[in-house]
């Protein structure tokens, strides 16, 4: 996860060079949806809440307008839902699958607290999140993600017949692994993004619950070169316990710093970005 450092050290993103790099085909196929349907109708897309474990569930739900499809969840990164993350959603989309983009912090506030990784490091976000953060502990988590599971089998939009993705940036990296290692009947991809607190000794940590994931589930754990950096053993552990697990499991430093994947963060590239989306895409293609 992102540290109070690493925010100190990020340089500005502004809104033209968010509009640039969507414009520039980092985001085709997102354009803005009106009144719950994509351009040429082709998308269907709501706001929707549910109960949940802790609260009310909120998130929102984006799929092709017919058919049903195989389900993914997105857990956004430590500034939560916002537009880059609706966006990510809709591309995702577009491409066959019935995407729920979730609200990480519902069992604290509902919809949207930032409008984009500027105005969450600009207006204190750091301190606003953290009580929020601390609600979500693993097994609150792993409830969380029996609940979206449930909810999303219960969707005429979704196949419940093909496995369920879910991929995580930041703080929510991790979620990835804890959600595929609560309902591993179900779950069967985890992509997890620059993500944090994926080793340690508990038996909660991430890396000891790879071999949790059902036997034809796979996960992707990319991280960043800059977190590498900081703590180089990290993916030798993720390593070896990913040759113990049943799960295909690969271990990844890519070319860019953390958030390298997200659109509005500072450490955006696109080139890197782009080689994990696909990365990504292939996995759900074997899996779901």
């Amino acid at each position: 996860m992102c540290t109070q450092d690493q925010v100190t050290r990020m340089g500005p993103i502004s809104r033209r060079q968010f509009g640039a790099m969507a414009g520039a085909g980092a985001v085709a196929a997102c354009a803005p949806m009106e009144g719950g349907t994509g351009a040429g109708g082709t998308l269907v897309e709501n706001t929707v809440t549910f109960a949940a474990p802790g609260g009310t569930f909120d998130g929102v739900f984006i799929h092709p307008a017919s058919g049903s499809h195989p389900a993914v969840i997105l857990w956004p990164d430590i500034a939560g839902l916002r537009p880059a993350k609706v966006q990510m959603g809709r591309r995702l989309a577009e491409r066959g699958y019935a995407v729920l983009v979730a609200n990480p912090y519902y069992r604290s506030v509902s919809g949207q607290q930032f409008e984009d990784f500027d105005d969450w490091r600009n207006n204190d976000g750091w301190n606003k999140v953290t009580p929020w953060r601390e609600k979500n502990t693993p097994a609150a988590v792993q409830e969380t993600a029996r609940a979206v599971v449930a909810w999303l089998d219960a969707q005429e939009a979704v196949d419940s017949t093909r496995g369920i993705g879910n991929q995580g940036y930041c703080m929510t990296g991790s979620w990835t692994i804890y959600t595929a290692a609560a309902v591993p009947g179900r779950v069967k991809a985890a992509g997890s993004f620059h993500g944090g607190g994926l080793t340690g000794d508990g038996a909660m940590a991430p890396v000891n619950l790879l071999d949790d994931m059902a036997a034809d589930a796979q996960a992707l754990i990319a991280i960043a070169r800059d977190d590498d950096a900081e703590n180089p053993d990290a993916k030798t552990q993720l390593r070896a316990a990913a040759m113990q697990a049943a799960a295909e499991i690969e271990v990844e430093v890519y070319d860019g710093d953390h958030g390298w994947t997200v659109l509005d963060s500072p450490a955006y590239a696109q080139a890197e970005a782009e080689r994990a989306w696909g990365e990504l895409l292939e996995m759900y293609s074997e899996t779901l």
